[in-house]
């Protein structure tokens, strides 16, 4: 192995000549700036994010000349990975015994690595749906990145957590989903459902038709049993009357 010792270092510095700013300029040494940034793609887990890096000539170029093909030409954009949060809070989903269920772990953007570039470990907790960590059980998934549940079963239910570790064992990523399984033949009544049909204009102005209709049969009935009353209360007091003057 070649060593170099301090002495012939130090002889180096000494002999060469210094380098000025002018020396530099004449090298053309340029170094590059990121004039623009998109958001990231995903707001947890890894996502992508475009940046555009222009030299730092032209752009002091730019300024002087005013001229925006300069900046351009000498600019280029990248695709860089970016992390805003790990936690991906909780998210559920309800499903009728019999269907099937797939909860995807790893997005797009880590697919595109590979699926063996990172840690995926499942925990579950049966029958409740929670985001405490205490209660949760290691889940055993035929699928590294993903759990199918085909067919989904009633004691399927509960929540399911995973947590994805790059290869230096960092976090990036932690999501739970909570799966609610109805029995066959039972009705979901799903708030949110039945808001996002009512807010489709065509089954909206059929909804509001018909409860106009209902309305106005409901109107007409009633007036009908109160006419029908008032007669009947006034042939009950002519009743009377005709008596009480036979009398």
């Amino acid at each position: 192995m070649l060593r170099v010792s301090t002495e012939f270092l130090f002889v180096l510095v000494v002999l060469l000549p210094p380098l000025t700013f002018g020396d530099l300029e004449e090298a053309d040494v340029s170094m590059e700036l990121i004039t623009d940034s998109s958001p990231c793609s995903a707001t947890c887990g890894l996502g992508l994010k475009t940046q555009t890096l222009c030299r730092m000539k032209a752009v002091e170029e730019d300024v002087r000349t005013e001229e925006a093909a300069i900046v351009s030409e000498a600019c280029r954009v990248r695709s860089v990975q970016c992390l805003q949060s790990w936690q991906c809070g909780l998210q559920t989903l309800t499903a009728t015994a019999g269907q099937r269920v797939e909860i995807d772990c790893l997005g797009e953007v880590m697919k595109t690595k590979g699926r063996f570039s990172w840690r995926v470990t499942w925990r579950h907790t049966r029958g409740i749906i929670t985001s405490d960590d205490s209660l949760f059980a290691h889940w055993k998934t035929l699928y590294l990145d993903r759990v199918i549940l085909d067919p989904v079963r009633e004691e399927d239910a509960g929540t399911y957590r995973c947590e994805v570790q790059d290869a230096s064992y960092r976090r990036v990523k932690r999501a739970y989903w909570g799966i609610r399984v109805l029995p066959v033949g039972v009705v979901n009544l799903d708030y949110e459902s039945s808001l996002s049909q009512w807010d489709q204009p065509g089954k909206q102005h059929k909804q509001t038709s018909l409860r106009v209709h209902h309305m106005v049969v409901l109107s007409v009935g009633i007036a009908v049993v109160v006419v029908l009353a008032l007669l009947g209360l006034c042939l009950c007091y002519r009743g009377g009357g005709s008596r009480k003057g036979s009398g």
